[in-house]
């Protein structure tokens, strides 16, 4: 007798057909997962229907993808309610998340992580040091899928790519782009936004031929526009959100990727999302002195000082860092680039997440 198939029951507290609900759903494919389509714009709303599915499906296993205060709720109540065995996926160090944005929340969030944890029957990591964390909360069984780039790398495409986006943004083919892509919001407390440190880098660099590319959209891209007032034209592109399907156009176009990040108790546990991305198209990265930076370096990273990319010392040592690059050194930190990392693989992150979530199920039925 074949034995039946777990019924898993998964959620992305980021929101119906977010990426993090793709994530989720391709890293436990194998249990044709049945999916609660949460609508983040009705909080409220959804703890009370995603605790009625799971009271009338009583699924073998929830599984979160982010650690919203809605969601979370619900995975509290169930696990008191019905004894639901619940997992969470996250990339996020959720107190000092919050509390970098409102510092009063942060010890309130702090509480919040840490009940999560450790109720939880399973945590799966974005990073090993969330999954250390999680341990440390006292979740007994974790794992880390770390992400992976949703594109497939062509030389040949990419070529193509890099000069069609780069006339039509007036670049200059001999021109040197350090770039970012991602979310523009911003943080009222530090004053700053994804992107700004490139545009005060573009501020202090002496060189000529270094364009500054910028692609995104949110509330911080005013304040970069502002910012970016008075500069040569041409120096810094904002280009505005893009479509998934158009970003590796834009990958192309970059010569250098910023991957920003606080030497802190909310930068230091990331790689960000971005990172198997860049490394897909074979971009050195430029990021501070966070553990990935060590831990993954294999020649083409470059690390900044500075607690943070608001720091002046960061923009500083970014501009220096642009204005004595070589070909050659460029040259040599993208041949450095890996074809391909087992950590960001896509088919072994999900076959290790299919093997943990059957261990748990197994465990948990034979107590």
């Amino acid at each position: 007798m074949t034995p039946m198939t777990p019924h898993v029951l998964v959620f992305s507290t980021l929101g119906h057909g977010s990426n993090e609900e793709a994530r989720i759903r391709e890293l436990t494919a194998a249990f044709s997962p049945t999916l609660f389509p949460f609508d983040r714009s009705k909080k409220r709303r959804m703890f009370g229907k995603l605790l009625g599915e799971i009271r009338r499906t009583r699924p073998d296993v929830l599984v979160m993808e982010g650690t919203g205060l809605a969601g979370g709720l619900a995975c509290l109540a169930s696990r008191f309610l019905f004894g639901t065995k619940y997992v969470v996926s996250s990339g996020d160090a959720v107190g000092p998340w919050v509390g970098q944005i409102v510092r009063v929340l942060g010890p309130v969030f702090g509480l919040y992580e840490r009940l999560l944890c450790r109720f939880a029957a399973g945590f799966i990591g974005w990073t090993p040091y969330l999954a250390g964390r999680a341990l440390t909360f006292g979740t007994k069984r974790v794992m880390t899928a770390a992400g992976w780039a949703p594109f497939v790398r062509s030389s040949e495409s990419r070529d193509q790519d890099r000069r069609r986006t780069r006339e039509a943004y007036g670049i200059p083919q001999d021109a040197i782009v350090a770039g970012m892509i991602g979310s523009l919001a911003w943080n009222r407390r530090f004053r700053y936004c994804y992107g700004q440190e490139l545009v005060s880098a573009a501020h202090l660099v002496k060189r000529e031929n270094v364009v500054f590319l910028i692609v995104g959209d949110g509330t911080g891209k005013a304040h970069l526009e502002r910012q970016a007032a008075g500069l040569p034209a041409g120096r810094v592109i904002f280009t505005g959100r893009k479509p998934q399907e158009q970003l590796p156009e834009f990958y192309a176009a970059m010569d250098v990727a910023s991957l920003p990040q606080s030497v802190d108790k909310v930068g230091s546990f990331r790689y960000t999302t971005k990172l198997p991305e860049y490394l897909a198209f074979g971009l050195p990265v430029v990021t501070g002195t966070i553990p990935l930076a060590y831990d993954l370096d294999g020649g083409w990273l470059w690390r900044l000082p500075g607690h943070a990319p608001w720091d002046p010392a960061y923009a500083t040592a970014f501009a220096e860092l642009l204005d004595r690059l070589t070909l050659d050194e460029l040259e040599s930190k993208r041949h450095a680039v890996p074809q391909s990392m087992e950590l960001f693989d896509r088919q072994k992150q999900a076959a290790r997440t299919t093997d943990f979530l059957h261990d748990l199920i197994a465990t948990a039925s034979r107590k």
